[in-house]
């Protein structure tokens, strides 16, 4: 969930209830676009790029349990197929298949403090991951088209501390 101004880093100093406050501590201040045009970027992408999932046309129209049912999740952890549920487990990784099936995606979640290790799925016979997405990296390369990333050859992908990895294959 995204609140207004976190795309540019705006806080309200750990006030989760502004409301009804006129002051510094609701206002926007508009020049944090200009100071965050890299975060700016990010999300506007983001969004660009949630609009075009398959989700979003007419005719996969469905509610969220009828979406679930219908979705091919695989869950995985640091190794393939074997995802760590326990409350101290600080990272998942899991692979979607598209409602339309052209497109698997594989999401990598690292909230620990060191870099991990994740195995990575075979995507197809014939496929070969792209990376669409690697938030450790310096915002020229970040993220790409879903067809413009980098090929990922390796069956490991060394994930940073804290960071999000998003592969994607067109099947």
């Amino acid at each position: 969930m995204i609140l207004m101004g976190d795309e540019v880093r705006r806080t309200q100093h750990g006030n989760n209830n502004a409301y009804c406050q006129d002051n510094e501590l609701n206002w926007f201040d508009w020049s944090l676009v200009e100071k965050h045009t890299d975060l700016y970027g990010f999300v506007k992408y983001l969004i660009r790029a949630r609009l075009q999932r398959d989700a979003s046309q007419a005719k996969y129209s469905m509610n969220l349990n009828q979406l679930l049912q219908k979705g091919l999740i695989q869950w995985h952890g640091v190794k393939l197929n074997q995802p760590d549920w326990s409350d101290h487990s600080h990272c998942i990784a899991f692979t979607v298949q598209s409602l339309s099936g052209n497109i698997i995606t594989h999401f990598i979640l690292n909230a620990y403090y060191e870099r991990l290790e994740f195995e990575l799925p075979k995507p197809g016979d014939e496929c070969i991951w792209k990376r669409w997405v690697d938030t450790a990296l310096e915002s020229a390369d970040d993220m790409y088209n879903h067809d413009e990333g980098p090929e990922v050859h390796e069956q490991r992908y060394m994930v940073q501390p804290r960071s999000i990895v998003v592969l994607i294959a067109a099947l």
